[in-house]
């Protein structure tokens, strides 16, 4: 039986030769293949922990929302609550503070924002702000100024029915922060 010659290899060399080189060729690939496999199995369970300790803690998440009960709160009254360290205001309007909210000139405002843009549909009594001034962060009272809805003591600026601000050094509305209504009675902020 006569040899012949396998592509790749020199013509003086027997088949058997060949066949051994091939088998180690082989034999390296799968064990450089099963070692990066070994090693990117062995990079990923370093990382993930690093990666998950990244995360909030979860007493860091179990305060970044609350739930409010608002059915204490009646019609023109507002009740006071604490948000990630910050004063939350939640007002029940009544229909003369609504509609004053709702029918101011947009060109009378210094940080001109639509009623209905800072209330829920359907809610439009329910008014959720953060209670800190915009200008220096004062916590304005409420009920107070010329538009009735709050005044900062620390340097006079005056906010509407719907936490706008309409006078004063302050630059901006008081802020809306991220909230839905759970049910009729139970408000959820964060």
């Amino acid at each position: 039986m006569s040899e012949e010659p396998i592509a790749g290899a020199k013509i003086d060399q027997p088949i058997d030769k060949c066949k051994e080189e091939l088998k180690d060729e082989n034999r390296r690939k799968l064990i450089t293949n099963t070692a990066y496999s070994a090693a990117g199995v062995g990079l990923a369970c370093a990382i993930l922990p690093l990666i998950d300790s990244m995360n909030p803690s979860k007493d860091v998440v179990a305060v970044s929302s609350v739930e409010i009960d608002v059915s204490n709160i009646k019609v023109g009254e507002e009740k006071t609550v604490m948000w990630r360290g910050k004063p939350i205001f939640i007002r029940r309007r009544n229909a003369e503070e609504i509609s004053a909210a709702q029918n101011a000139q947009l060109s009378e405002l210094k940080d001109p924002e639509l009623d209905s843009a800072r209330v829920k549909a359907g809610k439009e009594q329910w008014l959720v702000t953060i209670g800190i001034c915009t200008h220096l962060g004062c916590i304005p009272l409420n009920g107070q100024g010329e538009y009735k809805g709050w005044f900062c003591p620390c340097h006079g600026s005056q906010y509407d029915t719907s936490g706008r601000i309409r006078k004063g050094p302050a630059p901006k509305n008081l802020e809306v922060p991220p909230y839905e209504f759970k049910s009729e009675t139970l408000i959820k902020i964060g």
